[in-house]
């Protein structure tokens, strides 16, 4: 069994959803991020989602945007958010990790180079946002080669207003589990959840997919406990996160003790009554 396999019978067990929390590797200090990333496992997070920045994250709202930026300017590079990614592997050996990733980063090193250096650090999945499974299932035969040669497990995104053709390609090309967002947009807390989603859920369901977890505006407990309870294997939350880490980057001792609290609060909304 994959770790996510491990993670989502272990939950179901005792009926949690899984919280997913997502932070930007290097940001606001590689060093930091580190700090950041370990304090989100120590106080509830279940697996993670993390992003190597980069300078143009088309997905991503500006809080993400500008802690990319941020990350960048203070020396973050693939090569050293792999560094970290392999710190946290060392020490959580069963935590899944997976990356959100632009496309761009993975050309650079090259398809094959790239998902070798995921496996060498330890990363379960990839979830390359600015590719859509069409793009994937006309030109994804490189990518797929490399990631099933690495064992790492390709995450599709799966839109509130995707068609059941679009659903049943995101059924059955992705592992690990699916991102399914819960409004059109980018990420960010200004723009909240809104769009029904139990339907989609259910028809991934019918179509033998992998679990989803529920992403996009993602930011109280309240929203966490709503994903789970409309059928969604559990919740992502980026940007309310990211927004912490950005507030308080004059003050370290704050920025962690606030991120604990965070993430107690939203995993304790993975928790079926």
């Amino acid at each position: 069994m994959s770790r996510y396999e491990k993670l989502f019978e272990n939950l179901k067990a005792k009926n949690e959803g899984a919280f997913v929390p997502f932070a930007v590797i290097g940001e606001p200090t590689l060093d930091d991020s580190f700090d950041v990333i370990d304090t989100m496992v120590q106080n509830g997070a279940d697996a993670l989602e993390l992003g190597i920045p980069f300078s143009d994250p088309g997905a991503d709202g500006p809080v993400i945007m500008t802690a990319d930026r941020r990350a960048l300017q203070n020396g973050a590079n693939t090569p050293k958010c792999f560094d970290v990614i392999r710190r946290l592997r060392a020490k959580y050996p069963d935590l899944p990790i997976g990356l959100l990733m632009y496309i761009n980063l993975v050309y650079r090193p090259g398809i094959e180079n790239f998902f070798k250096m995921a496996k060498d650090a330890g990363v379960d999945s990839v979830l390359i946002a600015d590719v859509p499974v069409e793009m994937f299932e006309t030109d994804g035969l490189p990518w797929k080669s490399a990631a099933d040669e690495n064992g790492i497990d390709l995450i599709f995104i799966a839109p509130p207003n995707a068609t059941d053709e679009t659903l049943v390609k995101i059924a059955k090309y992705s592992k690990g589990y699916i991102y399914l967002v819960s409004r059109t947009g980018v990420t960010g807390t200004d723009n909240q959840a809104g769009h029904p989603i139990a339907h989609v859920v259910k028809f991934l369901e019918s179509h033998n997919a992998v679990p989803t977890l529920l992403g996009f505006g993602i930011s109280t407990r309240e929203q966490v406990h709503d994903a789970v309870a409309n059928g969604t294997a559990g919740a992502i939350t980026g940007s309310a996160l990211v927004k912490i880490v950005e507030e308080n980057l004059n003050d370290k001792t704050k920025m962690l003790s606030l991120i604990a609290e965070k993430v107690r609060d939203l995993k304790a909304g993975t928790r079926k009554s």
